[in-house]
């Protein structure tokens, strides 16, 4: 399997503490890797060093076939963060397409695909409300659908389940998965044991270093 995301080394240092120790990982086409620890345990601020939000004390972020240290375009990698980071001016379709249409894409094409997206995570009948109109819940059913929609090759998501419930968290992992299915890669920050049981692969973050869990 091609390595999609691959680190080396990464090491970071906030406040005189050492964060992150010394990781390394790779992500591959077609896995949905979850990343377990307590909270503070680093978990997010890994996932910004990998998006580039954040720049590492030492190692190396390499994305898909990108030249070191570029910072990925959303068609490379797309984060959903705890925030949901919706635009509020947008209905819940426009948010979900904005990526594709934002690289490029047709309006017709990109909104009949953020149409089926909400639809497959339970909330087609709200595509043109706004975000300020729904429930948290529903919102971050949105940040997901908007963060797949563009089919990036690397999704990094924090705690994508976190306002869900069970029978909406098993939507939202089987979009997950049908997403990593078509070639992508996601690596998702959680406590949630439902996702993680479902994973292909689970890391564990102690103490600044990452290993696997079995």
């Amino acid at each position: 399997m091609t390595a999609l995301l691959s680190v080396s080394g990464l090491s970071r240092r906030f406040l005189g503490t050492d964060v992150l120790k010394d990781v390394g990982l790779e992500l591959a086409e077609g896995e949905l890797v979850t990343l377990v620890g307590r909270s503070g345990s680093g978990k997010s601020a890994l996932l910004a060093l990998l998006a580039g939000f954040d720049q590492p004390d030492r190692g190396s972020v390499r994305i898909a076939d990108l030249p070191a240290g570029m910072p990925p375009p959303w068609s490379t990698m797309a984060v959903l963060p705890q925030s949901f980071g919706l635009l509020d001016e947008l209905t819940l379709e426009e948010n979900v397409a904005s990526p594709m249409l934002f690289g490029g894409g047709r309006v017709t094409e990109a909104m009949a695909r953020a149409g089926d997206l909400l639809g497959r995570l339970g909330i087609g009948d709200l595509t043109r409300r706004y975000p300020g109109e729904i429930s948290i819940g529903q919102r971050q059913r949105v940040a997901l659908a908007r963060a797949v929609a563009g089919r990036p090759k690397v999704l990094l998501a924090d705690e994508p389940t976190a306002h869900l419930d069970h029978a909406t968290i098993d939507l939202a992992v089987r979009l997950l998965l049908d997403f990593v299915d078509e070639g992508s890669a996601c690596l998702v920050a959680t406590h949630d044991p439902t996702l993680t049981a479902r994973a292909h692969r689970r890391l564990q973050l102690i103490d600044g270093r990452i290993s696997e869990v079995q």
